[in-house]
């Protein structure tokens, strides 16, 4: 799912949720890794600026001779962190090679599916697999959920969420996330009514993925931005696609 639509927020945000689900499966103090992606070195200092701030958190070693907590290869294969901290886009891409390098790729025949969803505040438990998950993973990810469950993944989260926002969270969250001075012309788009939004806008750049979303807002239409199985999308209410597709072209969001 989509963490942020900023990578480096994302990341430092998908870091406490992945402590939350290694410590609702039994891992009392896991490590963490940071996989070398664009924007790691900031990651790595803002996880670092909390571990100063009093948060609780333990790095990993690289494997490799010059060591360090920012990850590369071949420690996503020996698995050197307990939490490998990386973009949505980037960990969703590893899963499914993980998962079906043995089977050609059309068919995940390892692993434990795609994991529990976790945010602050976030109070159900939903795990989720592929269209190409096979029998093992699903019986994996079975296990998976009842280990979550049984280790009340709601509760930790909850709690490490108290912890690390003494930690001053907010502060460093609010400061990698900067946005230039609002321009004059720039205009506040209201929210429309919510309303169910179950149709997918594919196409659109992750950076541009908030700002789409209020082009729709401006035209009147309830919208969503959320994460599918190839990238970012924008959701709207079903038969109201063909006309938002329409309406982000014409404004240069997406392609045909």
């Amino acid at each position: 799912g989509t963490s942020a639509t900023n990578r480096i927020e994302a990341m430092v945000r998908n870091a406490v949720y992945g402590i939350s689900t290694a410590k609702s499966i039994g891992i009392k103090n896991p490590t963490v890794g940071i996989l070398n992606v664009d924007g790691a070195r900031q990651v790595e200092k803002a996880l670092k600026d909390l571990q100063a701030n009093g948060y609780d958190i333990s790095f990993a070693e690289s494997v490799r001779a010059d060591g360090g907590c920012v990850m590369r290869g071949n420690d996503l294969l020996c698995g050197a962190p307990d939490v490998m901290v990386t973009d949505t886009l980037s960990g969703n891409i590893f899963m499914k090679v993980f998962s079906s390098f043995t089977t050609g790729g059309d068919y995940e025949a390892q692993g434990f599916g795609y994991g529990p969803g976790v945010g602050e505040d976030y109070d159900r438990k939903i795990l989720i697999l592929s269209r190409a998950s096979g029998s093992p993973v699903v019986a994996n990810a079975l296990r998976y959920a009842y280990d979550v469950v049984k280790g009340d993944v709601t509760k930790v989260s909850k709690d490490e969420f108290k912890n690390v926002k003494n930690a001053k969270y907010d502060d460093i969250i609010a400061a990698l996330t900067k946005k230039e001075v609002k321009k004059d012309n720039d205009e506040e788009v209201a929210m429309p009514a919510k309303e169910v939004v179950t149709h997918q806008i594919s196409g659109v750049d992750i950076m541009d993925l908030e700002d789409a979303v209020k082009v729709l807002w401006k035209n009147g239409i309830y919208a969503e931005s959320g994460m599918g199985c190839t990238g970012p999308i924008v959701l709207v209410a079903d038969g109201k696609g063909e006309a938002c597709v329409k309406m982000l072209l014409d404004a240069g969001y997406t392609a045909k």
